[in-house]
């Protein structure tokens, strides 16, 4: 007995010496990436996968092919799907939710009450990615399948009120409440939508008014300018008699009294415009603007102020009102018309070869006998406005 108590007692230390090495168990997870292999079981995974490729998770593409085993009916995959998009929905992950419920409606089962809560639960989900057509549609798509399914007629609300279908969202919330009258979420939407409603129907009073407003006052600046026989555009002929004639046809269509850099010609309580003036210095590529140029002001009034100072550009101080030229342009005949600083802006306005563009009078200023001003005038047919 004692020869085979020692017997046992050696065989039992060689099988734990087995154990004692640095040798490991076939398939043991590693001390350092325990971690990661763990979350590769189907069991413990964190996060499934986007895509399942066999190869890499052969016991996940088991799980799945089970859960999705084309030998049940089109019912038990529908539900699969739509509780695989229930799961993905708990985690926010709206994406991968409205794919599975896609997939669930893709199987066209014959239980309309659990085609309804897919496009129901899509519709939430497309809620929360912003896509708020699509989530209206499905909301839609639900109520054929079952009008009263207060899930979609909820969802269908909150959607007609981010797209601010105002009114539509009243009545999804009516019909709902006729379901629920206690329903808090819906209470609260059909006052915010009647309050909305009511505040975009004054908003929409309130800018005919003043487009009816602007357009009797553009109408009377018209007149204003038409009995002026200010010109406001070039015409395509340079007939006199046809540019004469073409006057009467200038309508509020092509009207717009705001300049290109937000002045706009006024008619004040006397009858008298004013008009934004833009004058250029080609010498130096600097402008000046004059918002509102009285038709009846002389253009030495202004220059005399303008240049009361001398400009930091004009670094040979020679511009001085006395010195100075003026002149505008006709890009019809390719000329250029001298301007008396005497006159008034109302008596160029009336010239026949002068055109108003943008709605901004244009003047060009130059150095009397200065090189660039003898150079820039050498190249152009120059006329003395009569």
């Amino acid at each position: 007995m004692a020869e085979s108590a020692e017997d046992h007692e050696a065989d039992l230390d060689a099988f734990l010496d087995k154990f004692r090495g640095p040798q490991r168990y076939e398939g043991a997870f590693s001390p350092e990436t325990w971690e990661q292999e763990f979350d590769k079981i189907p069991m413990f995974m964190k996060k499934a996968p986007s895509e399942i490729d066999p190869e890499q998770h052969p016991d996940l593409a088991c799980l799945q092919s089970i859960v999705f085993d084309e030998e049940q009916t089109l019912e038990e995959q529908a539900t699969a799907y739509k509780n695989e998009g229930n799961d993905y929905f708990k985690e926010k992950d709206y994406k991968k939710a409205v794919i599975s419920y896609t997939e669930g409606l893709k199987k066209k089962c014959n239980d309309q009450e659990l085609n309804a809560v897919l496009h129901t639960n899509r519709a939430a989900a497309q809620f929360y990615l912003g896509n708020y057509r699509s989530a209206l549609n499905d909301a839609v798509a639900a109520r054929k399948l079952k009008p009263n399914h207060f899930k979609a007629i909820l969802r269908g609300a909150l959607c007609h009120m981010e797209l601010r279908h105002f009114a539509e969202a009243m009545i999804w919330c009516e019909e709902g409440l006729r379901i629920n009258p206690k329903e808090k979420k819906l209470l609260e939407t059909r006052t915010k939508a009647d309050r909305l409603k009511r505040t975009e129907e004054r908003d929409l009073r309130k800018a005919k008014l003043q487009e009816k407003r602007e357009g009797s006052q553009k109408e009377v600046l018209l007149k204003a300018i038409k009995d002026r026989n200010i010109k406001l555009s070039p015409l395509s002929s340079v007939d006199d008699s046809v540019m004469s004639a073409g006057l009467a046809k200038i309508s509020l269509d092509g009207f717009s009294s705001e300049s290109a850099i937000g002045a706009k010609v006024c008619l004040d309580e006397n009858g008298n415009l004013t008009w934004p003036v833009l004058f250029l210095y080609p010498e130096h590529g600097q402008t000046d603007l004059i918002s509102a140029f009285h038709e009846e002001s002389r253009f030495i009034d202004h220059l005399m102020i303008m240049f009361e100072e001398l400009p930091p550009w004009d670094v040979e101080k020679k511009y001085i009102p006395s010195e100075l030229e003026l002149y505008y342009e006709d890009e019809e005949k390719e000329e250029i018309y001298q301007i008396d600083t005497q006159t008034t802006l109302l008596q160029v306005l009336q010239h026949q070869r002068y055109f108003i563009k943008a709605g901004t009078p244009t003047f060009l200023v130059l150095v009397k006998l200065a090189p660039f001003s003898k150079n820039y005038l050498s190249r152009k047919k120059i006329h003395r406005l009569k």
